[in-house]
């Protein structure tokens, strides 16, 4: 999907994969420079999601010479406050650093991404005037950190972070938000958490 394509179906959107946690159930493994299928973790999001989007981003607190190493034109940003917030922090701090004025977030550990998912997501989001948020929902469970966010959100982040609640789901509350479903029967887990999820993950891409 080229530019002038994309633009005239959807406003400009960015692309920030959230990669800011500690992986501590990962051993402190950077879970974005993982393989969980055939390709790296950045390079499957990278490769799947570029067209679609105006900018990519990595909201992360290391490792970004070797992202950028990866994908040259990539951009890379920090929690606005250390101590690894969760991803509303990194949601929040997305808006001191974005140009668009939607960006699509993706968690780092997905395994899964949706054909056509800023499209239908933007649709989504379109049906309420009020919504500032739309998340993906495969098979029944949401996924709260995929997600297509307006810059309008920016208050009600800065609301929640200020009052130390930092629930995606409480907070996509107060945005009205609008959800994208889809379905994939094939899939076992939708984000991997620990090596024990991984191995699983593997095997049963295998046994498929």
């Amino acid at each position: 999907m080229n530019n002038s394509v994309k633009n005239s179906i959807y406003p400009d959107t960015d692309l920030v994969i959230l990669a800011g946690g500690q992986a501590r159930r990962m051993n402190g493994l950077n879970k974005l420079l993982q393989k969980f299928d055939d390709q790296i973790q950045l390079i499957k999001i990278h490769q799947q999601l570029k067209t679609d989007v105006a900018q990519v981003w990595i909201n992360s607190h290391r490792d970004d010479s070797i992202y950028q190493k990866m994908i040259p034109n990539i951009h890379c940003y920090q929690d606005d406050e250390n101590g690894f917030l969760g991803p509303l922090m990194g949601m929040k701090s997305a808006w001191s650093h974005v140009q668009a004025d939607y960006v699509l977030f993706v968690p780092c550990d997905v395994t899964y991404i949706p054909a056509r998912v800023v499209l239908k997501l933007h649709l989504a989001l379109a049906k309420n005037s009020l919504a500032e948020v739309a998340y993906v929902e495969i098979n029944g469970t949401a996924l709260y950190p995929f997600c297509l966010v307006k810059r309008s959100s920016l208050v009600s982040f800065t609301h929640h972070l200020e009052q130390k609640q930092r629930s995606l789901k409480h907070c996509f509350a107060d945005l009205h938000a609008q959800v994208a479903h889809f379905t994939n029967h094939a899939l076992f887990f939708h984000s991997i958490n620990s090596p024990d999820e991984l191995q699983q993950h593997q095997q049963i891409k295998f046994l498929h």
